[in-house]
């Protein structure tokens, strides 16, 4: 989690495609949100990224079944 927060400290993604190429197993629900695999899938981190300021808000972090009963869309 901590190696994750210092690359995206530092990152300048101008879009989801960008984000992709540097995490292909992300997964991108919509154009300002993201799903990580965080601990090898053991954990999944849910973000909302505003490309435009370069922020990143964190909405989820938790076990892969708790994030299995959230929306990621809405959480």
């Amino acid at each position: 989690m901590q190696a994750w927060y210092h690359e995206a400290k530092d990152a300048h993604w101008k879009n989801s495609a960008e984000l992709k190429v540097r995490y292909p197993s992300a997964s991108i629900i919509n154009s300002e949100r993201a799903v990580f695999n965080i601990g090898g899938n053991k954990y999944r981190l849910v973000v909302r990224i505003n490309y435009k300021s370069e922020t990143v808000f964190v909405r989820f972090v938790g076990t892969h079944a708790a994030y299995d009963r959230i929306d990621p869309e809405k959480f």
